[in-house]
């Protein structure tokens, strides 16, 4: 079982409340090889939410409010799906505070990206499942 982001599986989750549907995870996930799964919404947040970057270790939003503790109960909470559903590899969101792979936005709030990695990415990393990336 792969663990996927479920904006890329076309579901509406996003802080805008919009989704970023791919073809090739929406065929994961179809063909019931993909379990998708939204880290942030499993950590508490609504949809649509204000936009969340990381800020050092923090995640805070555009409006200053800390939601670290939501990005981290989210992570734990997709590590324990993918878990139970022995997933061996991710597919994940890039620019995410929860599930960038390669790259994140930069706590400016300004569309910059940098290199990191989101909260989620690293709870599944420390479980040994590979993890990818897409835009």
């Amino acid at each position: 079982m792969i663990i996927i982001s479920a904006c890329l599986a076309g579901l509406p989750c996003r802080y805008d409340g919009k989704s970023c549907p791919n073809p090739e995870v929406i065929a994961l996930t179809r063909a019931g090889k993909a379990l998708p799964v939204c880290p942030e919404q499993l950590g508490g947040l609504a949809t649509p939410r204000e936009p969340v970057e990381l800020v050092g270790e923090r995640a805070i939003t555009k409006q200053g409010r800390d939601c670290t503790d939501n990005l981290l109960r989210g992570a734990e909470a997709a590590a324990r799906i993918a878990e139970m559903v022995n997933a061996k590899e991710a597919i994940l969101r890039e620019g995410s505070p929860s599930c960038g792979v390669e790259e994140i936005y930069d706590g400016t709030f300004s569309g910059s990206l940098r290199p990191g990695e989101g909260l989620c990415t690293r709870q599944l990393k420390k479980l040994g499942i590979r993890v990818r990336g897409l835009r």
